[in-house]
């Protein structure tokens, strides 16, 4: 039985997240607002931004590696997408990131990291 790939780093498969929430939402331009008359109207400019928060327990160098990338100004990610259930490619960046330690082992410990996505 395969688990299915939820995320793709620059071409690299990361690993399988303890939880992974996708939210979508639409880009307004400053033109729209609210009418005279109280009525709202909205010039959508894109629809359907990503914004996914994932958590994960990994080891001391999935660490590492996880805090490079948060450190990188955009990242190229394909990203389990809910509403077609395929990868889809998005041009992202890394907000929030947070690194616990859960436990302490011989081997650094096992970390808890978790982060926000947001697609530009």
């Amino acid at each position: 039985m395969s688990f299915i790939q939820y995320l793709v780093f620059n071409g690299k498969d990361i690993p399988m997240p303890d939880s992974y929430d996708v939210g979508l939402s639409d880009v307004e331009a400053a033109s729209g607002g609210q009418t005279e008359a109280g009525t709202t109207q909205r010039d959508i400019v894109r629809t359907g931004v990503a914004d996914i928060s994932v958590s994960f327990s990994v080891s001391p160098a999935w660490v590492k590696k996880l805090t490079e990338y948060s450190k990188m100004p955009k990242i190229a990610v394909k990203y389990f997408d809910t509403g077609t259930l395929d990868l889809k490619d998005a041009e992202m960046y890394i907000t929030g990131f947070k690194a616990k330690l859960k436990k302490d082992t011989s081997y650094k410990g096992l970390w808890s990291v978790s982060f926000t996505l947001k697609e530009m």
